[in-house]
């Protein structure tokens, strides 16, 4: 029986990890909400690793409001840096693999090609500067450790840019979404499955892994998704409408798609639109 701490379970992949917790019999979990573990609390978490036998830390706690943390820097880098060195460090002392998330905003978006594990990153934002300073505390501390980048997430938990779709268009509000910036919708659900492969195969092959659902979009492309899946009466659905920027107070890198040919090793990746439809087909 292999125990797994997973931290920020009330988050989106939180909530995937525990809808499927049933077929994995052979993982006790330990989901913490931030209010159960304040991973901001080195001394609470350093405590509960030593009160607790511990093979696995799935770390889903971050602080994600990209526009907020332009404001609420000081918060960005707590919850996103400080907190993740806390945990690497409880983990390099108590022998525990750390799986953290990270995010493809730790690239600037200027190159053309999708991103490698190993290009250089250079973040342009307070989150993805935040995410990214997370990501060496980690490399600096702990010696077992997977660190998935993953990009524009969704799932039908929680808030996110899915959910806020389908709610407008059964309203039939209209839509103006950016068409600027390029990447891959991921469902959460996928990638719930990709770190319970991880921990059942006991892999060792550690490092930063780039992990999405295949193809790419921009905004406009995924709500269009979005609503032609909610099979809508043409009386009912909403007025979409293309625009080439918007302003926000988060610089926001222009092409954030990511090469996912490492960690198809571990896992068959599928296109962003076939996931869409696998989950609005249960949840829309």
């Amino acid at each position: 029986m292999k125990t797994v701490l997973v931290t920020g379970a009330n988050g989106q992949l939180g909530q995937c990890i525990q809808k499927i917790q049933n077929q994995h019999l052979g993982i006790h979990f330990h989901f913490k909400t931030s209010s159960e573990l304040d991973i901001t609390d080195e001394k609470a978490v350093h405590n509960y690793f030593s009160n607790h036998a511990i093979e696995y830390c799935v770390n889903c706690a971050a602080y994600t409001n990209v526009e907020l943390a332009e404001s609420e820097t000081d918060k960005a880098y707590l919850v996103n840096s400080e907190s993740v060195k806390h945990l690497a460090e409880a983990c390099a002392k108590h022998n525990t693999t750390l799986i953290h998330i990270s995010t493809d905003y730790v690239f600037d978006g200027t190159k053309t090609e999708p991103y490698l594990e190993t290009d250089k990153t250079n973040p342009i934002s307070v989150y993805g500067a935040s995410k990214l300073q997370g990501e060496q505390h980690i490399q600096e501390v702990a010696q077992k450790y997977f660190i998935i980048r993953t990009s524009w997430l969704y799932a039908e938990f929680g808030k996110n840019f899915y959910k806020t779709i389908v709610q407008k268009a059964k309203e039939k509000a209209d839509l103006t979404i950016t068409t600027e910036q390029k990447g891959t919708p991921t469902n959460a659900n996928d990638l719930a499955e990709l770190i319970l492969k991880i921990i059942n195969t006991e892999n060792t092959d550690y490092g930063i892994y780039h992990f999405s659902n295949e193809g790419e979009a921009t905004w406009y492309d995924f709500t269009k998704e979005i609503i032609e899946n909610l099979k809508l009466a043409s009386a009912e659905k909403p007025t979409l409408q293309a625009v080439a920027s918007y302003k926000t107070k988060a610089a926001r890198p222009k092409n954030s798609v990511l090469d996912k040919t490492k960690v198809r090793n571990i896992i068959q990746t599928i296109s962003w639109q076939e996931s869409l439809r696998n989950l609005m087909q249960n949840h829309s």
